[in-house]
């Protein structure tokens, strides 16, 4: 077993641990009321896109994402929440650089001793969800599951679905799989953005993700049989009869029973529902003969000089 499938499985566990840590960490987490900025790069982006709609879902304040190097420095946020696993990433420390002793700045960190910490005013770290893999899994859904937490969803419960994802089939062979298109709403928008992330990176596989409400402005012209679209969290009507039409596969948790009711249970939750992508993944790269702790062009972490 590689090191990113046994990340993956981890998962579980660390999204446990995260609850438990988000238990002990809401002093340096978000309080209802306050305008929250989220910040990251790739992956964390993405996480940070999916919890900015949660947090105003819940009500608990105005919530932004945005990629660290487009981070508007001086609009007047009462807190930027920074995200990264390795606490090196170069566009994240300019983001902190720059707001040191100007915004209140937290940090969800894998590694408790990078330069991250020494530069956000509160850290939140998690070692127990950090990676040996440059394919980042684990450490993203454990600090989304935290942030989760911190709204006070049941995250011992989405730790359940965990569970199923790990062990339950996967929902199409990816050896049929010429191309994928993930969807989402609302916040899984972000969970759309990087379950096809994972594929480009771990695969080299040609993976898109949009809104599911904009697929039909213009994506749709790719799909074709051999094809495949694969939706997280609520799909709009017709949606599904519109991909069918064009010949290509569609899985949704709530349609396709079959691989997300395991044992009576209801659908996964979405966050649950990436396990399968992440896992979609990895059997995609190695069904190609590629390695995918070893991705080309990438490195664990971007530091640029």
């Amino acid at each position: 077993m590689g090191h990113v499938d046994a990340e993956i499985n981890s998962q579980p566990e660390c999204w446990r641990q995260a609850a438990a840590l988000a238990a002990s960490s809401a002093a340096a987490l978000p309080r209802p009321g306050e305008r929250v900025a989220v910040v990251g790069c790739g992956t964390s982006w993405f996480m940070a896109m999916a919890y900015a709609v949660l947090r105003e879902r819940a009500g608990h304040g105005e919530t932004d994402a945005f990629q660290a190097s487009e981070f508007p420095l001086d609009r007047p946020y009462d807190r930027v929440v920074a995200i990264t696993r390795s606490g090196t990433t170069t566009e994240v420390l300019n983001v902190l650089t720059a707001l040191r002793g100007r915004r209140p700045t937290t940090v969800l960190v894998g590694d408790p001793g990078s330069p991250a910490v020494d530069l956000a005013a509160d850290t939140v770290a998690l070692p127990f969800a950090d990676e040996r893999s440059v394919v980042q899994t684990r450490f993203a859904t454990s600090a989304l599951a935290l942030l989760r937490a911190h709204l006070g969803t049941d995250v011992p419960a989405l730790a359940a679905d965990a569970e199923v994802a790990v062990r339950a089939p996967l929902p199409f062979d990816p050896a049929r799989v010429e191309q994928i298109t993930f969807l989402g709403r609302g916040w899984t928008v972000g969970i759309a953005y990087e379950a096809a992330l994972k594929c480009r990176e771990a695969a080299t596989c040609w993976a898109e993700a949009y809104p599911a409400m904009d697929y039909r402005h213009g994506p749709i012209s790719i799909a074709a049989p051999g094809r495949l679209v694969w939706a997280f969290g609520e799909v709009p009507a017709g949606l599904a009869e519109d991909i069918a039409a064009t010949g290509a596969a569609f899985i949704h948790s709530r349609t396709n029973g079959a691989y997300a009711v395991v044992g009576g249970r209801p659908p996964l939750d979405p966050m649950a529902d990436l396990i399968l992508a992440q896992r979609f993944a990895v059997a995609m790269a190695t069904g190609r003969g590629l390695n995918p702790d070893t991705p080309r062009h990438l490195t664990r972490s971007v530091v640029l000089t």
